[in-house]
């Protein structure tokens, strides 16, 4: 897997540069700004993107807003988030350019060297990969579609979100898989997601609700 990594933070970038390569991937660059991130994306056709969301040089949000313009040029490259903040009308952005390739994972919530690398390819194989703070906050940004579900189908819908399948939300729920395959196709049906719908359903059900 090649990747590219948008970090200003020298220690950090180096970490995941050490990471990523121990863990038999390759670093095709590094970069400390983002205004490099389009010429890396053509000249290195990577699999998967790295992006903090504040850069230099006004450390808002240049970082994100670069992924988005990277996304846009090459659609359905994958970019995986990676920060301590949730910017929310970008990220709303980010999640508009397509269903399939997107992550965002908050810096102090990842626990597990293992959690991390698995959402990255998660999301480099066209998957998502969602931290529950951030879903909760672009939920909670999108409160009037949201209320047409329940507060058990929202909760099966973070758990979509985080990128889990049906076996993992009925352990993580304590419920039997019956029970969450039900869920599921009320949110469906909730968000008029039809049955010959070819666009992957779970992914355009979360991406809803994230402002797709």
């Amino acid at each position: 897997m090649r990747v590219v990594i948008l970090e200003d933070n020298t220690i950090l970038a180096e970490g995941l540069k050490l990471l990523l390569t121990t863990s038999g991937h390759e670093v095709a660059a590094v970069l400390g700004t983002a205004d490099g991130l389009l010429d890396a994306v053509d000249e290195h056709s990577p699999d998967v993107v790295i992006s903090d969301v504040r850069m230099p040089p006004g450390f808002r949000d240049e970082g994100l807003r670069a992924a988005i313009e990277a996304r846009r040029r090459r659609p359905g490259l994958p970019v995986l988030v990676f920060s301590q903040y949730v910017e929310e009308v970008y990220a709303s952005e980010l999640f508009d350019g397509g269903a399939r390739g997107v992550g965002y994972l908050l810096k102090d919530r990842v626990a597990r060297v293992g959690e991390f690398l698995e959402a990255l390819t998660r999301v480099a194989d066209g998957g998502t990969a969602m931290d529950p703070e951030v879903v909760s906050q672009l939920l909670t940004r999108k409160e009037r579609p949201l209320s047409r579900l329940t507060g058990r189908e929202q909760e099966v819908l973070a758990l979509m979100a985080e990128g889990l399948g049906n076996t993992e939300i009925a352990e993580r729920m304590v419920v039997t898989e019956g029970a969450v395959h039900k869920h599921i196709g009320r949110i469906f049906t909730k968000l008029d997601l039809a049955s010959d719908d070819t666009g992957h359903r779970r992914v355009r059900a979360v991406l809803t609700y994230l402002g797709a």
